[in-house]
């Protein structure tokens, strides 16, 4: 394994997450503005869709797919080469695996994007409905689909721990307006944590029913917190929510410091966080 990350990874990795900050930037903002407009709030692959209508929505559309293939390849290289530094205990094993996953789900929706930019269309259905049928038909299927849905579940509890206990500090430079948009980042990791945690429970549920047509995916979680009492309400605030996790993986994109790329000395607002609660900020600053 090498000691310092290829130095192409840096400039691939960044593309992922503007790439993701634009996809967020798309649902959040519609669900949004179906909240204020009294509509239905749209899945990942069907607000992208939308994007078809506008001037140059195509071209967005490829630069979106491309940049989540990219977002993969991010993820499967530091899972491979280790370059955050995760370990290789049953902890740090775990972790790699975690970016191997979302590194495979999310090139899954670059094909998907790629497709509505070659003329198809959004399928008007739920890919975690279809994801969870072909789970059901595999022996054990069901429990299969349940696995699937606590591991989601507990996805969704990372972002939002993420979010409150503010960890997404740890990999980000300290920059003036990385420490100004920290509490929409905040919001922004919680924001996704209830989204995610929501799609989780459908899951299980439909591990529970055996009926995969229960599971949902962004749209169906998002439908169903328009249903809740004050829906319209809770949707504005998961959407603009959702905005905020898309200037989170922006402001990721722009200030993701890499530790074995980087080095390891690099201030980041963890560490700054860390040394002003010590009162050592102004021995470091100097």
């Amino acid at each position: 394994m090498p000691d310092k990350a290829p130095a192409w990874v840096a400039p691939v990795m960044r593309t992922g997450y503007f790439a993701r900050a634009a996809v967020y930037t798309v649902v959040g903002g519609l669900a949004f503005f179906a909240a204020i407009q009294g509509g239905a709030a749209q899945g990942t692959t069907d607000a992208l869709a939308d994007l078809q209508k506008h001037p140059g929505g195509l071209i967005a559309l490829w630069l979106i797919a491309l940049g989540l293939w990219a977002y993969m390849i991010w993820r499967l290289v530091d899972a491979a080469l280790d370059l955050d530094c995760y370990g290789s205990d049953a902890k740090g094993l775990f972790a790699r695996a975690g970016l191997v996953v979302t590194g495979l789900i999310h090139a899954a929706i670059g094909a998907s994007v790629a497709a509505i930019a070659l003329g198809g269309d959004s399928g008007g259905g739920s890919g975690t409905q279809t994801a969870t049928q072909k789970l059901m038909t595999m022996p054990a299927g069901p429990w299969l689909v349940g696995l699937a849905g606590l591991i989601t579940i507990g996805a969704g509890a990372y972002y939002i721990r993420k979010g409150i206990k503010e960890s997404y500090k740890e990999h980000i430079r300290v920059t003036a307006t990385a420490q100004r948009l920290a509490p929409v980042m905040k919001a922004g990791c919680i924001a996704e944590g209830v989204v995610v945690g929501l799609i989780g429970l459908s899951v299980t549920y439909a591990a529970l029913t055996t009926d995969p047509s229960q599971a949902g995916g962004l749209g169906e979680a998002l439908h169903h917190l328009r249903s809740m009492a004050f829906g319209r309400i809770l949707l504005a605030l998961v959407g603009l929510g959702l905005v905020g996790f898309a200037v989170e993986n922006a402001v990721e994109g722009a200030y993701r410091v890499l530790p074995r790329y980087d080095g390891a000395d690099v201030l980041t607002l963890a560490k700054r966080a860390k040394l002003r609660a010590e009162g050592k900020l102004d021995e470091v600053t100097a």
